[in-house]
């Protein structure tokens, strides 16, 4: 089933089109039923987005949400369009605010999807999984910090930092169970086996700990990564290093990989103080971060 596109919405920076699809979960062939069945939903989506104002340049008058609750009604399951590359939630991996993140596997079209956007195949899954982090936007503010962090997390390529792979923001129409007026989708490459948090707090309860190598090499990572986005002009820091935004890989006959996530809070690190409510400003958001961060300590033997 082709992708069906609701309203011309251009993306802040990489100006293609978003597309939103909904396919049917499942292999093998399709039944005339359910053929009839997706070419009624595509008419149907076609006469909502028209009778609602959808198009280009306009407002999406039918939410996303909503169109995967009436496909799943007539066709039973339903796939994730990011632009052009459908994708199968397989579980959730975690929450938090108005954030998800989903394991997916992409539903390779006759070409060759994804990989077809990237000249690097590092970033790529050898099984099709990736992380898909869907966020709830309720108000214009949400909206510029979404699309700020997609500009920052595009700008960095290194092999300690996450990679955004693609992303697509929508507009839905707000319902009776939540009043977010967008929808945004970010895909990275998925790392299943946790955060240095996750991994330090599993070690703990066994009482087992870090060795000093494995210390190092993790710290000497993230020091790579943040060299990087250091030496960018101008530098970018990242203000929310700590172990839940610390990946952790493990690798056969090698130090675990460590890789940096979450550029939501990511500026330009020279900031110019005019004034002293500006200094104190920085300075209250600096003790903010550090009371977030006395939840995520590590103990190390």
């Amino acid at each position: 089933m082709s992708p069906c596109t609701v309203g011309d919405h251009d993306l802040p920076e990489s100006g293609e089109r978003v597309i939103v699809g909904i396919g049917k979960s499942g292999g093998g062939g399709t039944t005339a039923k359910a053929a009839g069945a997706e070419v009624f939903f595509i008419i149907l989506v076609q006469l909502v987005v028209v009778n609602l104002g959808g198009g280009a340049g306009g407002t999406m008058g039918c939410s996303f949400s909503g169109l995967n609750a009436l496909y799943d009604a007539v066709n039973g399951g339903g796939d994730v369009w990011i632009n052009k590359n459908r994708f199968r939630i397989l579980r959730q991996l975690g929450e938090g605010g108005f954030a998800y993140v989903y394991l997916v596997k992409e539903v390779l079209p006759d070409s060759s999807g994804l990989a077809s956007k990237f000249t690097d195949a590092s970033h790529l899954s050898d099984d099709g999984t990736y992380a898909m982090k869907k966020v709830l936007i309720q108000n214009t503010e949400q909206l510029e910090l979404v699309r700020e962090e997609i500009r920052v997390s595009s700008l960095f390529s290194h092999p300690n930092l996450l990679p955004l792979l693609d992303h697509a923001i929508i507009a839905v129409k707000p319902t009776q169970e939540g009043s977010w007026k967008n929808e945004a989708y970010l895909l990275f490459p998925v790392h299943l086996d946790g955060t240095l948090l996750d991994n330090a707090n599993a070690m703990k309860a066994k009482k087992e700990f870090f060795s000093t190598s494995n210390v190092l090499h993790t710290f000497r990572q993230l020091c790579s990564g943040l060299k990087h986005m250091h030496n960018f002009d101008p530098p970018y820091a990242h203000n929310d290093v700590k172990p839940g935004n610390v990946l952790i890989t493990h690798r056969k006959g090698q130090p675990p990989l460590t890789i940096l996530m979450d550029f939501g809070s990511a500026r330009p690190a020279r900031k110019q103080i005019r004034s002293r409510t500006e200094a104190l400003q920085l300075q209250a958001h600096g003790c903010m971060v550090l009371a977030s961060d006395a939840n995520d300590r590590l103990e190390f033997a």
